[in-house]
C-alpha cells in the first residue's frame, strides 16, 4: 500500500498548492459558526412566519457532500452533525477570494459560508454565500458510489468513512449513545450509584471465559484483562454499598460471531436485599423504558416480524425450554457419557473434549436461543452452569438464576448471588477442576473469599450486554454494526 503523499491523487495537491498560493490557510485553527445547518432552518422558519422572505447574516460550517459548478452560478451542499443545506453561489455577490477559492473546492472538504438563509423557487432553505472560507481541505476523494457506502470491509476499517455516507449508521451509534444515557438515568432513578472497578487484575477471573494476558514492566509481572466486573462489584456490597452499577468494558480472548467480539460492553449491577426474581423485574423494566426513552415505542423491527418489549416477559424454566426445543431432558442423563451418547442418538455432533455443564449450554445455544425471538427469561439453571449463583431452596442442582433473551441472542444473565462463603470456596474448586480438564488455568480467588467471609447480605446481580440491546433496538444483525470499531482480521487475512 502506498504511504506518505505516493497515495495522496495529484490534483488535489496541486489544488493545495494553488490554496497556498492565494495566501489562504487551508486549514485554520478555528471558526467562529454562528447557526448549524439544522438551525439555520430553523431560524428561516421563523423569521417567515414573522413575514420576513430571509434571515439575518449566519455563519455556516460543513462538510462539502455535493458541488455543483455552472458558470456564474453554483450550488453546493454541505453537511454537519445536525443535517444539510444548500450554498447559493453567485459570482456577482461572492468576494473575490471567494470565486478563486470555489474552483479549488472538492467533495469532503470542510468550508464555511457567511450569508442569509431564504428559500429558493423549490423551496429549499438555502444560504446566499458572500463570503466562503476554507476549514478544510480534503486530500483524499470518497470512496466511488459514497453515497450509501457498501462495502463492509471499507465500513469496518475505515468508520469515518462509513459515517460519513450513511446516514442510518450515525443513527445507530447516536441511538446507542442514547441508550447507555438512559440506563444510566433509570439506574440513578431506583437509588443506585455508578462506580469503577479495576481492569487490569492480579488474577484471572473464574468467569468461563479465557482472559487477555498483558505485562506490566515496573512491577515485573504478568496482568489479566478483566473478562467480568462481578467480584468487585460484590466487594462493594459487602463493604456497606447497597445497590451498585458499572458501564464498562469486558475482554474476552475468544473467537468472533455476529453476537461476539473480543471487547464488549456491559452493564453490572448489584443490589442488597433483593433476589433474581426483583432482577427480573428491573430488567424488563429497564429495557421497556429504554426503549419508549429513546425510541417512543416498545416495538422494534427484527427480520421479517418485530419484537414488543412492553412488560411483563415471558418466563419459561431452562429444562422445560431445553426439553421442548431440543427433546432432551438433560436431567434424566446426569453424567457426560449418559448425555452424550443421547445427543448422538438425535444425531446431535458432539465435541467429545466438553464436559457436562458445556452439552448443556450447547443444548441451550443450538436449539433454545434462536427460537426465543419475543423477550423471554429462561429460569432456574443447573448449578455446574452457575458457580457464582444461589440453589434454589429444596433443589441441590437448580440455582436462582435467569438470561434475558429477545431477537434470538442474550442480552442479560442475573443470579440470587451466592453468599455462603463455604459452599463459594467449593464452587471454586470445583470451577478450577473443570478448567483444568479442559486444558484451562484456574485458581481459586482467596481474596475475594475472605471479603465474603466478612459478610454479605442476600443480593441480586445483574450482567446486560449493552451491545446486543443496542442491536435489538436499532434491528441489526450483527454486534460489529453496534460497535464503532469492531476487531477485524488483518488485511492480508
Amino acid at each position: 500500500m502506498p504511504s506518505g503523499t505516493e497515495r495522496i491523487p495529484g490534483q488535489r495537491l496541486q489544488k493545495l498548492a494553488n490554496i497556498r498560493a492565494m495566501g489562504i490557510d487551508p486549514y485554520p485553527p478555528r471558526y467562529k459558526r454562528t447557526h448549524t445547518t439544522q438551525q439555520a432552518v430553523e431560524l428561516l422558519t421563523q423569521e417567515e412566519q414573522a413575514g420576513k422572505t430571509e434571515t439575518s447574516e449566519v455563519n455556516i460550517p460543513g462538510r462539502i457532500m455535493a458541488n455543483r459548478l455552472m458558470g456564474k452560478i453554483s450550488f453546493i451542499d454541505i453537511h454537519d452533525g445536525s443535517g444539510k443545506i444548500q450554498l447559493f453561489l453567485s459570482k456577482n455577490e461572492l468576494d473575490e477570494q471567494s470565486i478563486a477559492l470555489l474552483k479549488e473546492l472538492d467533495i469532503g472538504d470542510f468550508i464555511g459560508a457567511k450569508g442569509v438563509v431564504f428559500r429558493t423557487r423549490s423551496k429549499e432553505p438555502t444560504v446566499r454565500a458572500k463570503t466562503l472560507t476554507l476549514l478544510s481541505k480534503s486530500l483524499q476523494p470518497l470512496p466511488e458510489k459514497w453515497h450509501g457506502l457498501s462495502d463492509v470491509e471499507i465500513r469496518y476499517r475505515q468508520r469515518y468513512l462509513d459515517l460519513i455516507s450513511n446516514e442510518e449508521v450515525r443513527k445507530t451509534f447516536q441511538t446507542r449513545s442514547k441508550v447507555v444515557s438512559a440506563i444510566r438515568r433509570f439506574m440513578d432513578g431506583r437509588g443506585f450509584i455508578e462506580v469503577e472497578t479495576p481492569i487490569l487484575q492480579p488474577e484471572a477471573d473464574n468467569a468461563a471465559a479465557k482472559p487477555f494476558v498483558t505485562h506490566h514492566n515496573v512491577l515485573d509481572r504478568d496482568l489479566y484483562m478483566r473478562i467480568e466486573m462481578e467480584l468487585h462489584l460484590k466487594r462493594l456490597i459487602i463493604g456497606g454499598f447497597e445497590k451498585v452499577y458499572e458501564i464498562g468494558r469486558i475482554f474476552r480472548n475468544e473467537g468472533v460471531s455476529f453476537k461476539h467480539n473480543p471487547e464488549f460492553t456491559m452493564m453490572e449491577s448489584y443490589e442488597a436485599y433483593a433476589d433474581y426474581n426483583s432482577v427480573m423485574e428491573m430488567v424488563e423494566q429497564m429495557v421497556s423504558s429504554v426503549a419508549v426513552e429513546v425510541l417512543g415505542t416498545t416495538i422494534v423491527p427484527h427480520k421479517d416480524t418485530k419484537i414488543d418489549l412492553k412488560t411483563p416477559w415471558q418466563r419459561l424454566s431452562f429444562r422445560d425450554a431445553i426439553t421442548q426445543y431440543s427433546g432432551i431432558d438433560f436431567v434424566q442423563y446426569p453424567n457426560v457419557d449418559l448425555l452424550r451418547a443421547k445427543m448422538k442418538e438425535k444425531g446431535i455432533e458432539v465435541d467429545p473434549q466438553k464436559n457436562w455443564a458445556h452439552l448443556v449450554d450447547d443444548l441451550l445455544s443450538t436449539f433454545v436461543e434462536p427460537k426465543l425471538i419475543q423477550p423471554t427469561f429462561l429460569i432456574d439453571y443447573p448449578l455446574s452452569l452457575s458457580p457464582l449463583a444461589k440453589k434454589k431452596p429444596g433443589q441441590e442442582r437448580v440455582v436462582e438464576r435467569f438470561e434475558a433473551f429477545a431477537g434470538g441472542i442474550e442480552i442479560a444473565n442475573a443470579f440470587t448471588e451466592l453468599n455462603d462463603p463455604l459452599d463459594q470456596r467449593e464452587r471454586f474448586i470445583q470451577q478450577v477442576k473443570d478448567k483444568q480438564a479442559d486444558g484451562e488455568e484456574g485458581k481459586v480467588d482467596e481474596d475475594f473469599l475472605l471479603a465474603m467471609e466478612h459478610g454479605m447480605p442476600p443480593t441480586g446481580g445483574s450482567g446486560i450486554g449493552i451491545d446486543r440491546l443496542v442491536m435489538i433496538l436499532t434491528g441489526n444483525q450483527s454486534i460489529r454494526e453496534v460497535i464503532l470499531f469492531p476487531q477485524l482480521k488483518d488485511k492480508a487475512e
